[in-house]
């Protein structure tokens, strides 16, 4: 008799573990298709209620909480008035900010033309050092690329190498032998001695001619980048000794060339009127690529005078010539400095250098 009861209670106990096993089996298939994440009433009443008090209070509601308590403290009334709600920009503003985002993405993208910047420097002139860091100290603020051509003449002094090393500028160093009287005939030589180096690497850019008297609006040479063969602008003459500025150079009609600003000629009515070295730039490949510009080759090769090349083909179209900037040619965004106490080739330069 008790091996048969034995045997009944393992019959009931598997019966039972079978019938548990079935029950969780069960609930377990069907749970499996309830849409996964739907929270329990408990846990969302919970989240409501956390929701309720974490949440900032209307502003109209902290407006009569305010009312109601009249005694309530400075604080809470200045936080009170400095919650604003912010407003949605109008479609006129997001559409003028994306314009701009748009234009400023399209600048930085767009590759910037070599600018080359040719500067004679004399050993004869006292105050070379000090305008020659001045004029470093502007050029190192000229977005690249920018290329600084200084030209001097052979001497023990190495200031102007030194000066150079210093200013984190691309520039090339010309040094020339010649010995010269003539403060003018040594500047155009100087000049010159750039503008071959310029023709026998061929570096492709706009050249000007930077004196060391010059000043700079740091604007002045993304304008000039945008020459395609010759381009002019107005320059401001400022002497110590007079109290008054002269303009020198074009007048125009946006960026057409329609006349000068004429200084005192001695009367002489049909001359050309003088364009100063500083007031023009130029396509750099017209000392080595001639023809692209529609000139034959053999005044490249039989012309052994670079700047005098240039002045001529400046000067027999002044069509060629284009107003900088192109949208208001009557903007001043270069200054000469005149210096009278200085007879060095920089205040040569000053009174000097015409074109014509």
């Amino acid at each position: 008799m008790g091996s048969v009861e034995r045997s009944k209670r393992r019959v009931q106990l598997w019966k039972k573990a079978i019938v548990h096993f079935g029950l969780c089996f069960v609930m377990g298939f069907f749970t499996g298709f309830a849409p996964a994440g739907k929270a329990s009433i408990f846990t969302s009443h919970v989240a409501a209620s956390n929701k309720s008090q974490s949440l900032p209070q209307p502003v109209e509601m902290l407006h009569q909480q305010a009312a109601s308590a009249p005694h309530a403290s400075n604080v809470n009334r200045s936080l009170i008035a400095e919650t604003a709600v912010p407003a949605p920009p109008s479609s006129k503003e997001s559409d003028h900010a994306t314009f701009l985002e748009k234009e400023e993405t399209e600048s930085k993208l767009a590759p910037r033309r070599l600018a080359i910047i040719v500067t004679p420097t004399s050993t004869k002139d006292p105050y070379q050092g000090v305008f020659l860091r001045r004029l470093a100290n502007t050029i190192r603020l000229v977005p690249p690329p920018l290329l600084w051509i200084v030209v001097e003449g052979q001497s023990d002094s190495d200031e102007v190498s030194e000066v150079l090393r210093k200013t984190g500028i691309m520039y090339r160093h010309l040094v020339f032998k010649e010995n010269f009287t003539d403060p003018e005939a040594e500047l155009d030589h100087q000049r010159n001695v750039a503008l071959r180096h310029i023709e026998k690497h061929r570096l492709s850019g706009i050249v000007h001619f930077a004196g060391l008297s010059n000043v700079y609006d740091l604007g002045f040479f993304d304008e000039i980048r945008q020459i395609e063969v010759f381009g002019t602008w107005p320059m401001a003459l400022l002497s110590a000794n007079e109290k008054k500025v002269i303009i020198e150079g074009p007048v125009c009609d946006s960026s057409q060339v329609i006349g000068w600003h004429l200084r005192k000629m001695n009367n002489e009515t049909d001359k050309r009127p003088p364009i100063h070295i500083s007031s023009f730039g130029f396509n750099s490949s017209i000392l080595w690529d001639p023809e692209r510009w529609g000139r034959p080759s053999s005044v490249q090769q039989t012309s052994q005078n670079s700047i005098k090349f240039v002045k001529q083909v400046a000067l027999e179209d002044e069509t060629k010539l284009k107003g900088i900037p192109p949208e208001d040619c009557s903007k001043i965004m270069l200054w000469r400095l005149n210096l009278p106490t200085s007879k060095s080739p920089s205040y040569q330069e000053n009174q000097e250098d015409k074109i014509v």
